[in-house]
């Protein structure tokens, strides 16, 4: 004779943010949105390339005359989310700086620009949904780079999305003059 066994499953209850930003940090770091939370893929060779060789081509424009700089996966907690962009440009009057003129730790704007590198496991409406809550939170920019299919799509506030590819320039933030196209980005990846 079987014996019938009942669960009970109760709802769980959404975190709050708070409560979130308590926890332990995990590898690879988790984002809120929404009040669950989300673990980022591990960035794969290529999405480390693309991040890298962005990262320091924006800086190395930026940084000298302290126009912006670009941060690789830092925290951004804003508009009841924290995420954690795949890049973050900030401007520099934008970066907080405590007596020691050392970043501040904790972020609490959206990035001036945000720019995300799809991996293969990523869902790419979750991604493109974190960079329309930057936009709708200030932002001014954000890019998302898809290395399959070797394209990028911009985001402007209040514009229609433009895909770019090939020999296509990238719009970047006014005051940061970098003239890339996507195909010169995308060869980044041939080492």
């Amino acid at each position: 004779m079987t014996k019938a066994i009942s669960m009970v499953q109760t709802p769980s209850r959404k975190l709050t943010l708070e409560e979130f930003l308590k926890l332990p940090e995990t590898k690879p770091a988790s984002e809120y949105i929404d009040g669950k939370i989300a673990q980022k893929p591990t960035p794969e060779a290529r999405h480390s390339r693309l991040q890298s060789k962005l990262v320091s081509t924006v800086n190395e424009v930026t940084e000298g005359n302290r126009i912006a700089y670009a941060f690789p996966e830092l925290r951004c907690t804003f508009g009841g989310r924290s995420i954690i962009p795949d890049m973050t440009i900030l401007r520099w009057e934008h970066i907080e700086f405590d007596q020691n003129g050392e970043p501040i730790d904790d972020v609490l704007i959206s990035p001036d620009w945000a720019i995300e590198i799809l991996s293969p496991e990523q869902s790419s409406n979750r991604v493109t949904g974190n960079i329309l809550h930057c936009l709708t939170c200030g932002c001014q920019l954000g890019w998302l780079l898809d290395p399959d299919d070797r394209s990028v799509i911009v985001f402007q506030p209040h514009q229609q999305p433009q895909l770019v590819q090939n020999k296509d320039h990238l719009i970047g933030l006014p005051e940061i003059e970098l003239n890339l196209t996507a195909e010169q980005v995308f060869n980044w990846l041939k080492m």
